[in-house]
């Protein structure tokens, strides 16, 4: 019986075992054949002869998302793109650094509530960026960087200017991707351009490797050789390569559809705003600080502003709310903020965080309720275990919940005398600057004394682009914008060098307006090369350098603690004159001719109106005024 018993279970055995065998593989090859992309080239072809690359895939998707601008410096690895955007009606605008390009694409995100788009080259063209995308990144712009990169094949081989870009710009945005295949670009873009808008906005990077950007029979010619050698491994390499192509553009004209993803932008419950209600009906001194998120979309500007007059609070505007009231609006508070937020009972923070701009929150009065809305809940508490507590911290679009507060709080009135007490601060710093203005300084113009005059002669259509330190700092305090989303500057990054970048961006956006930019003579270093960019592209826009020979927002503080003026230093350059040699017009503003301050600036302003763009020149002294006011 043992026997028998045995033989039966030998007999069971190797069937069962040559089952298993079989369908191990089985699974092996069909997991080969997956990986080698054999069962997905069964359903989707391969179109051997189409002349389509990639480039209009990448174009068709940036039209149907109604890009208008492509901001770019050429390079071998995207130029099918360029093209490609070209031939679909989107206006491919090239600078001279990779870096203006992306800020171009930052001021077009801010003003126009959709994604800026910047394309340049693999490996130096893309590092060449870091800086812009790391301020995108901090103001919170939705800004899409696309990226040449060496073939897909010749990855970790040695390829030129072949990098680890990915690992480069992780830390620096929301999404990366590369794409591997022909049929990823269009999904994967969506994905992109529905990231850089969702939740807190930000600057998104996707690869594009110089393979999937060209046509089949240019990419065949490049990766499989034109005679199959002979030898086994040759023909099992070229096998490979054959097989490699195929993947790479197997279902790559598919119909597949291009236009935007739904976003994903959180909201304040009705309970949250309930709760803000009633803080804020039982304030005797409330006060409004908004922030550059109150500007984002879906709440138009126009409507935000109608809801800061309904709801009757003094308040302070920053970063991209600049200029939300217009000029010289009885609920705008200017001046003295750090003394406003001390005596105020409740505080709202409307996309404002308590980072070094409010002194890490140590300005709020501890006996202050606050309540802070934000989309980032990180950011929002940021320094909350410290110097200031919330009474009611709200994780939400900013607009949004404005909207509903003033909703509940209808009929809520408060005494005027505490807006009219923050506005006699008001003209009283006012007061200081005039006297600053007619103050002697040792040598060319009095730069409070111009700025003023920048601020009587600024139109009501100008857009203001400030880049720059000390000259900049002033003009913050004296030249106002004159309606909502008229004001750029770098944020809180705090980036010199955004000036040409973003006036690009600001003056394609919008045509009609008078783009000024207000440049330190450190700062336009930087952007001067780019007004050959304005002549090329006939982009008319005016800047105005305060030139006083130095980095002296440094050297006020350098000088007197360290006893050493070293690096600070800089010449009264002729900046007019290389404006000039670039094809600009140039125009000087000194102590001889300084009661003629309103006619070089009209004379400019008409230069621009003409077409040219335009340098003024403007001599400065280095003047010693140094309450706090003028040097930030």
């Amino acid at each position: 019986m043992s026997s028998a018993a045995a033989a039966a279970a030998a007999g069971s055995f190797f069937p069962s075992f040559q089952l298993l065998v079989c369908g191990s593989l089985v699974a092996a090859v069909l997991g080969a054949a997956y990986r080698l992309g054999l069962l997905y080239r069964l359903m989707h072809k391969v179109d051997t002869v189409s002349i389509q690359h990639g480039g209009e895939s990448v174009a068709a998707v940036l039209r149907a998302h109604g890009v208008k601008f492509l901001f770019t410096l050429v390079g071998g690895h995207i130029s099918p793109l360029l093209v490609a955007c070209e031939k679909l009606g989107i206006r491919v605008v090239d600078t001279r650094h990779e870096v203006t390009a992306v800020f171009a694409a930052d001021a077009v995100a801010r003003l126009t509530g959709t994604v800026g788009v910047a394309a340049v080259t693999a490996g130096p063209g893309l590092t060449n960026t870091v800086t812009a995308v790391k301020n995108a990144q901090i103001a919170q712009s939705p800004v899409l960087l696309l990226g040449g990169a060496a073939s897909t094949l010749l990855k970790n081989r040695g390829a030129l200017q072949a990098i680890d870009q990915m690992s480069l710009f992780r830390p620096l945005c929301k999404f990366c991707a590369s794409v591997n295949r022909v049929r990823d670009i269009v999904p994967t873009l969506r994905t992109a351009m529905a990231a850089a808008q969702s939740g807190t906005p930000g600057p998104v990077f996707v690869e594009l490797p110089i393979d999937v950007l060209y046509p089949y029979f240019m990419v065949q010619k490049e990766m499989v050789p034109a005679n199959p050698p002979k030898g086994l491994m040759g023909r099992a390499v070229y096998w490979y390569l054959e097989n490699y192509l195929a993947n790479l553009f197997a279902g790559a004209w598919e119909p597949r559809p291009e236009g935007p993803l739904p976003l994903d932008i959180p909201q304040a419950s009705p309970q949250q705003v309930q709760r803000c209600v009633e803080i804020l009906s039982r304030a005797k001194r409330p006060l409004v600080v908004l922030g550059s998120q109150a500007l984002l979309p879906p709440t138009p500007a126009s409507k935000l502003r109608a809801a800061v007059e309904t709801l009757g609070v003094p308040c302070f505007l920053g970063g991209m709310a600049r200029g939300l009231l217009g000029r010289n609006h009885p609920l705008h508070i200017r001046q003295n903020r750090s003394a406003a937020l001390k005596k105020a009972d409740v505080i709202l923070l409307a996309g404002v965080v308590c980072d070094f701009r409010l002194s890490y929150g140590r300005v709020l009065s501890r006996s202050s309720k606050i309540i802070i809305v934000n989309r980032n809940r990180k950011e929002m508490l940021i320094n909350s275990d410290m110097f200031w507590k919330p009474q009611e911290a709200v994780q939400g679009d900013v607009g949004s919940f404005v909207l509903k507060l003033v909703e509940g709080l209808q009929g809520q009135t408060w005494a005027s005398d505490w807006a009219e007490e923050l506005r006699q601060a008001d003209q009283q710093k006012e007061k200081s600057f005039r006297e600053k203005a007619t103050m002697p300084v040792s040598q060319h113009l009095n730069p409070v004394r111009v700025l003023q005059l920048v601020e009587e002669t600024l139109p009501d259509n100008s857009i203001l682009v400030v880049d720059g330190g000390d000259f900049v700092g002033t003009a913050a305090h004296l030249v106002q914008p004159r309606g909502p989303l008229c004001w750029l500057d770098p944020g809180a990054f705090g980036t010199l060098g955004v000036g040409a970048g973003f006036a690009l961006g600001a003056k394609l956006c919008r045509p009609d307006a008078e783009v000024w930019c207000l440049f330190g003579d450190g700062a336009f270093g930087y952007s001067l090369i780019e007004f050959d960019t304005f002549v090329r592209h006939k982009i008319p826009v005016m800047a105005l350098i305060g030139n006083d020979a130095g980095w002296t927002q440094i050297s006020r503080e350098q000088v007197p603690f360290l006893g050493s003026n070293v690096a600070c230093g800089l010449a009264y350059t002729d900046y007019h004159k290389a404006a000039v040699g670039l094809g600009a017009q140039g125009l000087l503003l000194s102590r001889e001719n300084e009661d003629q301050v309103v006619k070089v600036l009209r004379d400019a302003q008409q230069q621009c109106r003409d077409g040219h763009p335009v340098v003024v020149n403007i001599l400065i002294g280095r003047t010693d005024f140094r309450d706090g006011s003028i040097a930030v």
